[in-house]
C-alpha cells in the first residue's frame, strides 16, 4: 500500500482501509496476525494497570500537553511495539 493510497484513505475518512493497513503492518503482511499483535499491546498495557500502581501521571499529561500529535504518534507505535514485545510472542524484526 503505497503513501498515496493512505493519504487518500485519509481524504475519504475511510477508516476501514487504514485499520487494514495498521494490521497488515503489524501482522507482517497477515491481517489476522495484526488483530493478533493489537491485542497483545492492550492485554500486556491493561496487565500492568490491573494493581492500580502508582504512576507518574505528570509526565503523561505534560506530554500530552506539551508535544504535538505527531511526535505523540511516534511515541504510540513506540509504546505499541513495547507492549508487543513484552507479551514475549514478537513476530517482528524489531525495527521500526
Amino acid at each position: 500500500m503505497s503513501l498515496k493510497y493512505l493519504k487518500e484513505a485519509v481524504a475519504n475518512n475511510d477508516t476501514e482501509k487504514l485499520i487494514r493497513y495498521v494490521r497488515l503492518h503489524f501482522g507482517d503482511g497477515n491481517e489476522a496476525a495484526g488483530r493478533k499483535e493489537i491485542d497483545k499491546a492492550w492485554m500486556e498495557a491493561l496487565k500492568l494497570l490491573l494493581d492500580v500502581p502508582a504512576t507518574d501521571r505528570e509526565i503523561i499529561l505534560q506530554t500530552l500537553a506539551d508535544r504535538d500529535a505527531a511526535t505523540l504518534a511516534h511515541l504510540f507505535f513506540h509504546l505499541h511495539f513495547y507492549f508487543v514485545q513484552r507479551s514475549g510472542e514478537w513476530i517482528h524484526d524489531g525495527q521500526l
